[in-house]
Order: C-alpha cells, then sequence, then structure tokens
C-alpha cells in the first residue's frame, strides 16, 4: 500500500502491525496508533507545534537521572500514574485505598523499632505517628513491613539534600499489628518544577504543589503490597494536588498537643503532633 493521505493512513499503519505475534503488543500498538491519529487529527498540529512537542519530550528524557525521574512526574501531573493506579487496585469495601508511589521511594529503606525517631537531623514541629495493620475483617497482621517516608518541614525530601537518609524507614507490625514511631511534621512541596514538566503547567495555568503527607508501603505475606499516602487534614492543596492523589479516606488530622507526655510514655518538653491511622490490607 501506499500514497496515504489524511483519511487513509491510521489503517495503513494499523495494517502493519496487526502481524505482532504477541497478542498483547498488538493490542497495545493498535490502541496507539487509533489514540495517538485521533489525537492529531482534532489538534491539527502545525509543523513547527509538533516539532514542539518532540523537543519537550526530548528535554523530558534529558532530566531524568538516579535522582529524578521526569516522566513520572510528567505521568504523576497529567493524572496518568493514578488511573493505573486505579485501574490495578480495585479495591474490596473495607480495605486501605491507594495511591501513587512517586518518585522519591528508596529500595532497601533502613529498619528500625517501632519507637524509633526517624528524624536524623530534620527540624520542626516532632510527630508521633501510629496505627494499626490488619486485614479485611479487622483481624490483626503481627510482623507487616511497613515503609515510611516524607518530606521535611521545608518540603525537601532526604534524596534532594546531600547527606544521609532521612524521614525514612522499615517497620515491622507487633503481635497485635501495630506500629508507632516519631519524627517531624512534613510541610506541603512542589513537585520539582525546574523542568519541562514544570514549563508545561505554568502553560496550563496550574500551580506544582502538593499537600502535606506521609507516604506508606505494606506488605505481608498473603496480602496485596499497600502503596498509600496519609494526608494532612486541612491542607489547602487538598483539593488542587498536581499528581490527583488525594482521596478522603486516607485523609486524617496531625493533632496538635501542648508539652507534656506523649501517648508512648514519652516527656515531651515542647508542643508535639500527633497522627494516628488504621491499614486494612486486601
Amino acid at each position: 500500500m501506499r500514497n496515504f493521505d489524511e483519511f487513509t493512513i491510521t489503517e495503513a499503519v494499523l495494517e502493519r502491525v496487526a502481524a505482532a505475534a504477541d497478542p498483547r503488543v498488538r493490542q497495545v500498538s493498535e490502541a496507539l496508533i487509533r489514540h495517538l491519529h485521533a489525537f492529531v487529527r482534532e489538534t491539527e498540529p502545525t509543523q513547527a507545534e509538533w516539532m514542539a512537542g518532540i523537543e519537550f519530550l526530548t528535554r523530558t528524557g534529558h532530566m531524568c537521572d538516579a535522582k529524578r525521574q521526569e516522566f513520572i512526574l510528567l505521568s504523576d501531573t497529567l493524572g496518568v500514574s493514578m488511573l493505573v493506579d486505579a485501574i490495578n487496585h480495585r479495591q474490596p469495601a473495607g480495605a486501605t485505598e491507594t495511591t501513587v508511589l512517586g518518585p522519591f521511594y528508596v529500595e532497601g529503606p533502613p529498619a528500625f523499632a517501632c519507637g524509633a525517631d526517624i528524624s536524623g537531623g530534620m527540624t520542626g514541629l516532632k510527630l508521633q505517628v501510629g496505627g494499626t495493620v490488619s486485614g479485611l475483617d479487622g483481624t490483626p497482621i503481627a510482623g507487616a513491613t511497613i515503609d515510611v517516608w516524607h518530606a521535611d518541614a521545608q518540603g525537601f525530601y532526604d534524596v534532594q539534600r546531600a547527606g544521609d537518609l532521612t524521614g525514612r524507614a522499615r517497620f515491622r507490625s507487633d503481635a497485635e499489628g501495630r506500629f508507632h514511631f516519631w519524627t517531624v511534621r512534613p510541610a506541603a512541596y512542589p513537585i520539582p518544577h525546574d523542568g519541562p514538566v514544570g514549563d508545561m503547567l505554568e502553560a496550563q495555568g496550574r500551580h506544582p504543589y502538593r499537600p502535606a503527607h506521609i507516604h506508606f508501603m505494606i506488605s505481608a505475606p498473603g496480602r496485596e503490597t499497600l502503596v498509600t499516602h496519609v494526608f494532612a487534614a486541612g491542607d489547602d492543596y487538598l483539593d488542587s494536588d498536581v499528581v490527583f492523589g488525594v482521596k478522603d479516606s486516607i485523609i486524617r488530622p496531625y493533632v496538635e498537643h501542648a508539652a507534656g507526655t506523649a501517648p508512648d510514655g514519652r516527656a515531651m518538653t515542647g508542643a508535639y503532633a500527633t497522627l494516628a491511622y488504621d491499614f486494612r490490607l486486601k
């Protein structure tokens, strides 16, 4: 076949990929071609606009390294990451809802005993975090692996600063499924916006901020691994999270307290906060 025009080229390309041996490759390729061609027909880009798109993707790739994944930011800010997450984690009633992993997870975080302070050199309002891990029927899950990570009071993750890992840890739930630890209260923060994704957000009239939250990844034998956040109630960005990750069920108050005795018996000489959440695994 030859002599293609804007009305015939889509079917020609679909015909070329029809011989793909792997059915999934064929399905994905055909869908990509149909939707990409439909996008071009709808927007009718000029040659200069199409080249600008190519250059945008090229710059996105150039921004990627071991500490920064600009394509994840692009996926997040276009809502694709949350769409993929929703499709892959259709939760039964009672299960804790999921959200995006985000770009700042580190494999093999340092292990701590429950009750430890993981803030390292981070400054800010001291925060005690506690909760339980159980099945859908409420049966406690002992020995669950609980990975946590969060930004500091200035909105930066440890991997964005030189130095040791802080605000990041791995715990195990006790015989009754409980866990707790100390850290500092995280702040709302902007995603990295000094690259092409930031340029895109500015062009779209959007801000780059995420509401304050703590990340959790919880796993246990026979259970689906849970990746979620617990967001701070009352945060200014709950309704405009740049990556569309907020769900009502994973918002909790970060309750502030005057100096005194904390729930775990620790004597606090200054103000502090507490956060509680009970996780239920599928």
